[in-house]
């Protein structure tokens, strides 16, 4: 079952747009140690939101600081989500991105080794780079084109005979024909979210910025919703994995995600 399938079924199961970012690391008195303390607090998290959204996007970074022991609980919940939540599509946020050869080695690592079905890419080096990700013709390569920090306009906004840099280069990205493209809009930036969703009508978003970072969810969902009012997925993190109640918290921002489609 190829991403786009795979996401439409998750997001009619649950009536959910919601994604929940897995970034486990220490945080309002949260610890942790050893690695099946990282497995049990996404196992918590999982259990209690797994009715309320349409993927889970386990940061691989969170994983990594905490060396192989986060390495081997970033397996351990992939893993879990695989055996017990088969429905529900993985993104693995790695924001990779370098010259062909190496990139070849970066698709298969996280498309093989960690299997998951989606992943975050920066397409600044062009398409030769992103190729080796898009060989997998079931996953969705998820393209970094607009990200939701305030400091994105730094570069992110360079004007160009075309227009602001993103916009120049998701405009080139629109000539390429591979229908396993995903776009990264933030929703902290909705009137940039709405020109990208009119350049890529048909395109599975990737969006974040409703939670801690304060995007408003109306502005948002209107942005970024496809004429079908799906074809997004809005991530959230530190607001509902680190809320003494994830299940209620995971529960609420959906249903005000639904409000507005």
């Amino acid at each position: 079952m190829n991403f786009t399938d795979k996401l439409q079924k998750a997001v009619s199961k649950n009536n959910s747009l919601l994604c929940v970012g897995l970034d486990p690391h220490p945080f309002q008195g949260v610890s942790f140690k050893g690695s099946e303390s990282l497995l049990k607090f996404n196992q918590r998290v999982i259990d209690q939101t797994s009715d309320f959204v349409c993927a889970y996007k386990p940061n691989i970074a969170f994983f990594e600081a905490a060396g192989l022991e986060g390495l081997e609980a970033l397996f351990e919940t992939i893993s879990y989500l695989k055996n017990n939540f088969p429905h529900l599509p993985i993104v693995l946020d790695a924001k990779r991105a370098d010259v062909p050869h190496t990139a070849k080695m970066y698709a298969k690592s996280v498309f093989e080794y960690w299997q998951a079905d989606a992943v975050t890419v920066y397409p600044h080096l062009g398409l030769d780079s992103i190729e080796p990700f898009l060989e997998y013709k079931d996953k969705l390569t998820i393209l970094l084109i607009k990200t939701s920090n305030p400091d994105s306009v730094m570069f992110q906004d360079l004007k160009t005979p075309e227009g602001p840099y993103f916009l120049a280069m998701a405009e080139r990205i629109k000539s390429w024909q591979f229908e396993n493209i995903g776009i990264f809009a933030p929703a902290t930036y909705p009137k940039e979210l709405k020109v990208l969703r009119a350049i890529f009508p048909d395109k599975i978003f990737l969006s974040a910025g409703i939670g801690i970072q304060k995007g408003v969810v109306k502005a948002a969902v209107k942005a970024g919703t496809d004429i079908n009012g799906t074809g997004i997925m809005f991530n959230a993190s530190r607001s509902i994995i680190f809320n003494d109640n994830p299940q209620k918290a995971a529960k609420n921002l959906r249903d005000e995600i639904n409000k507005y489609r």
